[in-house]
């Protein structure tokens, strides 16, 4: 049977050869115009480096460099130390994708099993609302976790930063993070979401099957004060335990005028100490982990002071207030440490600096032969970044 008369199928031929001579005028709009070369050559190499040594002298009786009380006198009460050598390489191999290392040679000096190897990582950037990172890095969990060291205000990470790191919510920890930024309305917004083992860097394997999972929130308040909250919160699972972490921090930068400025940081943050619960015996310690939790806060204020001359660029001055406990309910025994700092900036950008300090622990009970004693430490520190 002839659906259509010969002349019928003539008509309908060259209604769609018109049709496709049409299309090959005009642009398909669904196709995109073929994408110019990028004029950047990849990889793309970056090294940066970062040169830190001290002078310490402990101040406290029969106490040393380290914080650890000898009852016999023993002890070393000044010292010279390397705290970093360090080596980064960014290798930018494509417009999204980066690969990161970064090393400590000065942890040489210590068994390098676990140490030395700090950053090793892959990010990829889809655009500024969601990048991917996977391999070892610093998940963002706090203020202090968005910065490095050497440009950090005071004369070393907070002291509940350290301890948070042993639980493994802060500091170089394995795993996989998505980050990202967008506007909500008016404000600027920052969020990290992370998953990570949970037991620090440079491990051949997770210690058990839990996994710690975490995210931070950032709130931009204020533009003129570069005022922004930030809000934290994780769950995991350690030793087929549940445990959590929360934490809240404030932070402003407010310029007086073109010389004058004070930057300011507020933390505080409360945790699950699982690392001392499971150091306890099983058959003393409760079933719950979380009869042993941690707790901390920081305030450290910081004003500086632009000189921009040919030999010196800054001065800044600093007091860091810290508390920490970490067994609050059942053997309370707080920390708090005060850290003045003076530290005059000679290159741009911390690439040179000299700071001075006291570092002052006091504590609720002393308990001889450890580390939870009153101490006085004095330090100078140099650093070069380069």
């Amino acid at each position: 049977m002839t659906l259509f008369s010969p002349k019928k199928r003539s008509l309908i031929l060259c209604a769609l050869l018109a049709g496709f001579s049409a299309t090959a005028q005009i642009q398909d709009s669904l196709r995109p115009n073929k994408p110019e070369e990028d004029p950047v050559k990849y990889p793309v190499l970056q090294i940066k480096g970062l040169f830190q040594a001290r002078y310490l002298v402990g101040m406290a009786k029969d106490v040393d460099v380290n914080g650890l009380h000898h009852a016999d006198g023993s002890g070393t009460s000044n010292n010279f130390m390397l705290k970093y050598m360090r080596v980064q390489v960014r290798a930018q191999i494509s417009k999204r994708t980066e690969v990161v290392a970064l090393a400590n040679l000065a942890d040489f000096k210590n068994d390098p099993k676990s140490r030395v190897l700090e950053n090793a990582y892959l990010k990829y950037t889809f655009n500024p609302k969601l990048a991917f990172t996977v391999g070892q890095f610093r998940p963002w969990f706090g203020i202090e976790e968005t910065y490095p060291i050497d440009i950090i205000k005071s004369l070393d990470w907070s002291n509940q930063y350290t301890e948070f790191g042993k639980l493994g919510w802060t500091s170089f920890q394995i795993g996989l993070s998505a980050t990202g930024q967008l506007q909500l309305g008016e404000i600027p917004f920052q969020y990290a979401v992370s998953v990570v083992n949970g037991n620090g860097k440079n491990q051949i394997n997770d210690n058990d099957n839990g996994k710690q999972y975490s995210t931070r929130l950032v709130f931009g308040l204020s533009k003129k004060y570069n005022f922004n909250v930030g809000l934290n919160g994780g769950i995991g699972e350690v030793f087929s335990k549940k445990v959590y972490a929360v934490g809240i921090d404030l932070s402003s930068l407010i310029q007086f005028d073109s010389k004058w400025s004070l930057d300011m940081q507020l933390e505080a943050k409360q945790a699950t100490n699982h690392v001392l619960y499971n150091s306890v015996d099983p058959e003393l310690r409760p079933f719950n982990p979380d009869e042993y939790l941690i707790r901390g806060a920081y305030f450290l204020p910081n004003v500086r002071y632009e000189i921009n001359h040919k030999n010196l660029s800054a001065f800044e001055l600093s007091c860091r207030y810290e508390y920490l406990d970490t067994n609050f309910r059942l053997n309370s025994n707080p920390r708090q440490t005060i850290t003045p700092m003076f530290g005059l900036e000679f290159l741009k950008n911390y690439g040179a600096r000299i700071q001075l300090g006291v570092q002052f622990d006091r504590y609720k009970h002393q308990i001889e032969n450890t580390t939870q004693y009153n101490n006085n430490l004095f330090i100078v520190q140099v650093q070069s970044r380069f």
